[in-house]
């Protein structure tokens, strides 16, 4: 008789692998499944943190927390957790550092003489809106701190908590300072209930991309990540869920496993998929040349052979299909330098 496998509701990881930096082999640890979140105030000294990947669009990410209550099983931030001292699976969902300082560390470099505006990419890490801005509010006051000093930003969030924002969005919207790019893996509420588990449900997320599109604020969708045997058939269903909502432009990400998370994946498959959990990895290699891991810029989003081609032509399809190619206003860094000198005036003169 095969025993029960005991999986937590609300939780993506159920284990602990052992981090890179653990003296001893400890094996995968099963958490506490009783255990609650646990939000760690932290103080900074450098907010922004500079990006030198080829395949990524900006130069600075702010991330205001570290770990994210979403769960998503497949995050690549996952991996950024160890350095913490904690574990990539339950504890990265469970132990969330906050920059309690971050909004004025941020203004702090925007006074700078030397800085030269930028867009900065809110969420490049971790998702700005997870369950613990509805109490620390750090990402309201940095959208505030950018709007003083009309500085871009773009967003990357999953969470329709992002609707309480919108007079700041409205405003930035009015100087072509900000993009919000939506994220929207599946349309199943079954499969999002376990795949991401503390994100905003599908229907939620049309909403707010329709809330958003609708108060002028330019929106992107990243249809992400698309893994084989579980979602990839739903880009077309996407596309015209978000087209009717009146985002712009679609763009899609393939799932890409490095660090801790193809063993947590693996048994994440095991207790929700276990039917169709080799023929699911079979085709996560087959985007990956035989591999669940891929680090090469340029291959790691959008896979490589014939399966992440023809996920590609379907995304081809869909942008002409539903009118998801419209470029984005180009974010304006002109007005900060402006800004910047007003408020360092009447910081010299109060």
């Amino acid at each position: 008789m095969q025993a029960t496998v005991y999986t937590q509701k609300g939780r993506g990881a159920q284990i602990n692998p052992t981090t890179p930096f653990d003296k001893y082999d400890r094996g995968s640890q099963v958490h506490d499944p009783e255990s609650q979140t646990q939000y760690i105030p932290i103080r900074t000294k450098r907010l922004l943190n500079e990006v030198d990947s080829p395949d990524i669009p900006h130069n600075w990410s702010v991330n205001p927390y570290q770990g994210c209550e979403h769960g998503c099983v497949y995050c690549y931030a996952r991996n950024t957790h160890p350095y913490w001292g904690y574990s990539a699976g339950m504890d990265f969902e469970r132990k969330i550092m906050v920059k309690l300082d971050a909004p004025r560390v941020l203004e702090e470099t925007f006074q700078k003489a030397s800085w030269k505006a930028s867009p900065v990419m809110l969420s490049g890490n971790t998702d700005c809106y997870q369950p613990a801005e509805k109490h620390y509010r750090l990402t309201r006051q940095i959208l505030e701190v950018c709007l003083k000093y009309r500085h871009p930003v773009s967003i990357i969030t999953k969470n329709a908590l992002i609707e309480r924002d919108l007079d700041l969005l409205k405003e930035l919207a009015k100087y072509d300072l900000v993009h919000v790019a939506f994220s929207v893996t599946t349309l199943q509420s079954e499969l999002h209930r376990v795949l991401e588990p503390r994100t905003s449900t599908p229907e939620r997320k049309i909403k707010a991309i329709k809330a958003l599109s609708d108060a002028g604020v330019p929106v992107i969708v990243l249809a992400a990540p698309m893994i084989p045997s579980l979602n990839d058939h739903e880009l077309f269903d996407i596309a015209r869920a978000v087209s009717a909502a009146g985002a712009r432009s679609l763009q899609h990400m393939v799932i890409r496993m490095n660090g801790a998370i193809p063993e947590l994946f693996e048994d994440w498959l095991g207790r929700h998929f276990p039917d169709r959990k080799q023929k699911v990895l079979n085709g996560i290699k087959s985007l990956h040349g035989g591999r669940v891991q891929d680090s090469r810029f340029g291959k790691r989003m959008r896979g490589e052979g014939s399966r992440a081609a023809i996920i590609a032509k379907q995304a081809e399809l869909a942008r002409k299909k539903f009118n998801l190619h419209q470029p984005l206003p180009v974010l304006n860094t002109q007005l900060h330098a402006f800004y910047k000198t007003s408020q360092l005036d009447l910081f010299m003169t109060a």
